[in-house]
């Protein structure tokens, strides 16, 4: 089967002022047969870049991810959706491996993809992040993400395949960037937690936050990654800390209204 036979592919890529990684994004899926750009109001060179592949570019309003992404996956023109984030890349085996899969007419509608995790410029093996994986290859009309605000994920109809290549995932390139994006997954499962009426105490405050640095740095090993791996953990601790402190403050802020 030919390329003009074959399925058509969608590389979907949701963004906001990332002219530092879309680049290396777009090159590395510069293969599908339509590039997809969901842009949140760039004020950077982001737009510029995404032109030069040629990409298609619509802007919206973001309000939180799984909503942008589902609004975004219905936009695609192609049968077949590859969705990134603008700090992933796809390992340069993907192109092949997807197009075989697609020549062979798959059983499967969707596809986990495991992530190699890279923090500060370092590959990151341990911390809870050895087992990395996202259903990001899909058929466009099957398959929708979750209605919740953080740690969506597609949602999972019959029996999901695999691929062998993986993601490549930049996570930061410095700690004050991974401080906004964990105080904004914070903020959003704040959220989720005032919706579902969970009533936060000393022990979301104090314990759980504890109990996530041990999990991660000593059972799953996030001594083993270092420096990297005690900045890490400790950043995760806090942000398990100020999902319960903002559930705190949105819970006291709705009793008052």
């Amino acid at each position: 089967m030919t390329k003009s036979q074959r399925p058509k592919i969608t590389a979907l890529v949701t963004t906001f002022n990332e002219e530092n990684n879309i680049g290396k994004c777009l090159e590395s899926v510069k293969w599908a047969d339509e590039i997809l750009i969901i842009d949140s109001f760039s004020t950077d060179k982001t737009l510029e870049i995404c032109k030069q592949y040629g990409a298609k570019i619509l802007e919206r309003e973001y309000i939180y991810p799984a909503e942008q992404k589902n609004w975004a996956i219905p936009q695609a023109k192609n049968p077949w959706i590859i969705l990134l984030d603008a700090d992933e890349m796809a390992e340069a085996g993907m192109k092949k491996e997807v197009e075989n899969l697609l020549a062979g007419n798959p059983i499967y509608t969707a596809f986990w993809i495991r992530r190699k995790n890279y923090f500060l410029g370092k590959r990151v093996r341990f911390c809870g992040w050895q087992n990395d994986k996202v259903i990001r290859f899909f058929k466009r009309d099957l398959h929708r993400y979750e209605n919740k605000m953080v740690h969506e994920e597609i949602e999972q109809k019959g029996k999901i395949g695999k691929l062998k290549s993986v993601f490549i995932h930049n996570t930061a390139v410095d700690t004050t960037f991974y401080i906004q994006k964990i105080e904004r997954y914070a903020n959003y499962a704040a959220q989720e937690i005032v919706k579902k009426k969970i009533r936060i105490n000393a022990f979301h405050l104090y314990v759980k936050p504890a109990h996530k640095f041990i999990v991660r740095y000593i059972i799953r090993g996030g001594f083993l990654d270092g420096k990297t791996g005690w900045i890490i953990c400790k950043l995760n601790a806090k942000e398990t800390w100020l999902k319960a402190k903002n559930a705190i403050a949105l819970q006291k802020k709705s009793q008052c209204l």
